[in-house]
């Protein structure tokens, strides 16, 4: 028979349901069971963490989910993968060796290190490194500096016996790869295999994000939300799989539900760039061959290339959101006035105490569309329930401290029919901004250990390889436009649409529903019209990529999201909401293909 391995996805971020490992554990027959904890504004509270004490500094979460479960993950031979490590990898090892021996269990713990580059940054820097989007060189005073490490290396703790294997920072997809590459024994140039491997990993990272959560669809699985399904992939020696959750559970599985996952948070489709294998996602197919179970395959790669990607965190000033419910008549009217009210009062008192103006002041009326700019509906001028949010950011504390007692000090002298979303003061945080490069893989030497022990660990894939070009899109050809009565119909009934940041950026991912749909939506949702609508957000350009193995599009807005993360002051810093603001658009269609729309 030919061997598969079923890996599931038990956490997509550090607060993911505890429920998903003990559901795929007890009805998955996974074989692997992998987390995923990390994110670049994690690695800042995790370095912050550690500063504070050495035993702290990791996904705590991964050892209190886990514990429980270990008796379990003994006695059918699951093996588990997680990036919980974070910047302490040995104190996670300890704390998690600790629990081993409490639940009476006997596991190896396999440890990778080498991706923490903080007490080199003055070395690195001195390298002349510049940040990938703008240029500029590393900043002095950076909180983190984490290489994106890839699947060999755990690949190596597996081979030498590990049971558990913890890592810090890694690209997401890699604790997938990792067990691939130990089973099915893929080498550095398998670069179809390593493809393949990365998309699984790629599909189960946001766990139930591939079974029907965050879904356009959410009609079709809402009824279900409180036993969703995690994902899973049985994987094959040459990298193609299915994709299945748990029989019994809710959620779905469909080309739609794994498609919208695949465009989660990438750029060119073409050119999905990872320490293992430079992949190409364009031509990918996802066929749906059961209940709730998709065939997924057609993923390229190609070499690397020499250059792991390094994310820097450092903090530029401070920020501070603060929000009021405002009820009653005219109450858009009523929050604008209170919001210049507020910004005026504190005008006065910084030129009295010689404080500099806010460096960014980012308003919204919450429940009057203000997420949609221009293209919101008047009648939601006509509310009579909001929230007005203010987030505003400036270089020193005590301005923010100041503005925050002002909000409150303010509830008997201005705006009627107020009340508070959050009692006490609105707190004042650091502002956290990412710093990203590229650094030699032989700068960052990369060590693996089981049980404490070192074990030797082969040369990093890729360290002598040139990044090598994609090959060119072959663009579909567009139908002619067609004679006769057009329509317009929302790009809802027409596609599916997920949206995900990178940094700064944002991708809106559209799947047809119909792939004789798709000559329709791309003569009107162009680049150039993405960009007018979401003129409010994106301040730098717009890249439209042809994804025809799927019937889609994938979006690229750069500049979109006020810096992005804990740099933004925005509403939605990460653009969740993107790609539900998109589907209100009017799709040009003919009168004739509108009337094959089921609704």
């Amino acid at each position: 028979m030919t061997k598969s391995i079923r890996i599931g996805g038990a956490s997509g971020y550090w607060g993911d349901s505890y429920e998903a490992p003990k559901q795929l554990i007890e009805k998955g027959d996974v074989d692997y069971l992998v987390f995923d904890f990390l994110a670049e504004v994690t690695m800042s509270i995790l370095a912050r963490a550690r500063a504070r004490s050495d035993t702290a500094g990791y996904a705590r979460d991964f050892v209190a989910m886990l514990t429980p479960l270990l008796p379990e993950i003994a006695r059918r031979g699951i093996k588990v993968i997680a990036n919980a490590g974070g910047v302490n990898i040995e104190a996670c090892r300890l704390a998690l060796a600790e629990a081993c021996a409490e639940q009476g269990v006997e596991l190896s713990i396999g440890a990778i290190d080498g991706d923490n580059l903080l007490k080199r940054a003055d070395q690195i820097r001195a390298l002349g490194v510049a940040e990938i989007e703008t240029g500029d060189p590393l900043p002095e005073d950076v909180m983190s500096v984490n290489a994106y490490l890839g699947g060999f290396p755990i690949a190596a703790a597996l081979d030498a016996g590990a049971d558990i294997v913890i890592t810090g920072r890694c690209v997401d997809s890699a604790v997938v790869l990792g067990p691939l590459i130990h089973e099915f024994g893929w080498g550095a140039d398998d670069f179809d295999q390593l493809a393949q491997g990365s998309l699984a990993g790629h599909l189960l990272e946001c766990g139930a994000q591939a079974t029907g959560g965050n879904f356009t669809d959410w009609q079709d699985v809402a009824a279900d939300w409180h036993n969703m399904g995690y994902p899973i992939a049985i994987v094959t020696a040459n990298g193609d799989f299915d994709v299945v959750k748990p029989k019994g559970t809710g959620g779905i599985v469909s080309p739609l539900s794994v498609g919208e996952q695949m465009l989660y948070e990438i750029g060119d489709p073409a050119s999905y760039l990872l320490p293992d294998v430079a992949c190409d996602f364009r031509n990918v197919t996802i066929l749906q061959t059961g209940e709730h179970q998709v065939s997924v395959a057609g993923a390229r790669g190609r070499a690397p290339g020499p250059d792991y990607k390094v994310s820097a965190t450092w903090q530029d000033g401070y920020k501070c959101a603060a929000t009021m419910v405002i009820a009653g008549l005219d109450v858009v009217a009523k929050s604008e006035a209170m919001k210049n009210s507020l910004l005026k009062r504190m005008a006065v008192q910084f030129g009295e105490r010689g404080l500099d103006d806010f460096e960014d002041v980012d308003y919204q009326i919450v429940g009057a569309e203000s997420l949609y700019g221009d293209s919101a509906h008047p009648a939601s001028r006509k509310n009579r329930e909001v929230v007005l949010r203010l987030a505003l950011r400036h270089r020193q504390k005590e301005a923010l401290a100041l503005f925050t007692k002002e909000f409150i000090g303010t509830a008997l002298s201005m705006v009627t029919g107020r009340c508070g979303v959050e009692s006490g003061l609105p707190k004042v945080s650091p502002m956290v901004r990412l710093y990203s490069f590229m650094l030699r893989k032989d700068q960052v030497p990369v060590t693996v250990a089981v049980d404490g022990k070192a074990i030797d660990l082969p040369p990093m894939p890729g360290s002598n390889a040139d990044l090598e070009a994609p090959s060119p899109t072959v663009t579909p050809e567009t139908v002619a436009e067609m004679q006769g009565e057009r329509v317009s119909v929302p790009l809802i009934d027409l596609a599916v649409a997920r949206s995900g940041d990178k940094g700064n950026s944002a991708n809106v991912g559209i799947i047809a529903r119909d792939p004789a749909w798709l000559p329709a939506i791309r003569q009107s949702l162009t680049a150039e019209a993405v960009k007018k609508y979401f003129a409010h957000f994106a301040a730098g350009d717009v890249e439209r990529y042809d994804v025809p193995g799927i019937h889609g599009f994938n979006f690229l807005m750069h500049d979109a999201l006020g810096g992005g993360g804990m740099a933004s002051t925005r509403l939605d810093v990460q653009a969740k909401t993107y790609g539900q603001l998109i589907l209100d658009f009017p799709i040009s269609i003919s009168a004739e293909l509108a009337a094959t729309i089921k609704t």
